[in-house]
């Protein structure tokens, strides 16, 4: 199975860090051609939920990996839908890659670190990033971290971290996020995954003699029961990657002047990653940086497949095309940062 083993190599961007030689990253990668793009998970999440997004963006689900052995496929580039060569992969502490036991090993930082170790194992220079929820919070930091090895970014459900994480003030919320982390069997983590992934009017439609609240449940528990549980020891480490989290003035401002376009996607009815914040990181990576707000929830890539698909190929060809942040954003023109700022 393909791996990549996480550490500080002397020609590193980042080797004034150095990362815990033991961790491994599991990866797949996906179609092939000369577009490159880096597909970042959030918590809790293994590289399987981006299927959507690779479906639409290779036009095949089947990886190009060997699991008989670590044979990494390359491919042309003239032989897949559109040429687009994906890789997605599980974060430290999730899935089949390594599970640090301390939470110190744990922040968006460190794990945008393991992202850019990927980047080097793949041998890919420049890409698209590419990142969902507690992913996107990481993909900004390897925007910020190595701007120069960054097509363009979008960030998918995003938050700014730390109280931003917190779920919508209400009964309806809290009971999900105190199910949620009081699940302990799939059947548990299953039920509750559905209630924090989509909308309620989307679980509640019928497709065919059945809702769809149903037939997901199905499909929730036969996929964590063949992964697994999440260990407490990952998902605690996530969480406190998620809470640390923060972008400096300093970080946006590196990804503002760096010259690739930003694509904030944000499901409108999210109880986990309120659209609210979203909204303010869009607002303080003006200009460069275009607001799609789509009706979905926490999940909006597997509620809205198509619009998400359509946003990031849109993103990919306005940056092929050199398209400037006039013409890209949609996002009125600030008026004035400081209060934007002062509550960041």
């Amino acid at each position: 199975m393909p791996f990549c083993y996480v550490g500080t190599q002397p020609s590193s961007p980042v080797a004034d860090a150095p990362l815990n030689n033991d961790i491994k990253i599991f990866y797949r990668t996906y179609g092939g051609g000369p577009t490159k793009v880096l597909l970042i998970i959030g918590l809790a999440a293994t590289h399987e939920a981006w299927g959507p997004q690779i479906k639409g963006l290779t036009g095949t689900t089947v990886s190009n990996d060997d699991d008989d052995d670590d044979v990494r496929v390359v491919w042309s580039g003239e032989e897949v839908n559109g040429g687009i060569h994906v890789c997605a992969f599980d974060n430290r502490g999730v899935g089949r890659s390594s599970v640090a036991v301390s939470k110190s090993e744990y922040s968006t930082k460190i794990m945008a670190k393991d992202a850019i170790a990927l980047l080097d194992h793949l041998g890919w220079k420049k890409a698209h990033v590419f990142g969902h929820s507690m992913g996107a919070m990481i993909a900004c930091k390897v925007a910020a971290m190595v701007p120069d090895r960054v097509l363009s970014l979008a960030l998918l459900n995003v938050t700014g971290g730390g109280f931003q994480c917190f779920p919508k003030l209400d009964q309806k919320t809290i009971s999900v996020a105190y199910r949620f982390l009081k699940a302990k069997t799939p059947e548990q983590r299953a039920a509750v995954d559905l209630d924090t992934h989509y909308s309620q009017e989307y679980l509640e439609e019928y497709v065919g003699t059945d809702k769809r609240r149903a037939i997901l449940y199905q499909q929730y528990v036969k996929g964590i029961s063949t992964t697994g549980m999440q260990s407490n020891y990952g998902f605690d480490g996530q969480l406190n990657a998620c809470w640390t989290h923060k972008m400096t003035e300093t970080e946006i401002e590196v990804i503002k002047s760096a010259g690739f376009l930003v694509s904030v996607i944000h499901g409108r009815h999210d109880i986990i990653a309120q659209i609210y914040y979203a909204k303010r990181l869009a607002e303080r990576l003006h200009p460069v940086a275009r607001m799609v707000d789509l009706h979905g929830g926490h999940l909006v890539s597997h509620e809205r497949p198509e619009e998400v698909n359509q946003a990031l190929f849109d993103l990919i060809k306005a940056s092929e095309v050199n398209m400037s942040p006039h013409d890209w954003t949609n996002l009125p023109k600030k008026e004035s940062s400081w209060w934007v700022a002062n509550v960041w």
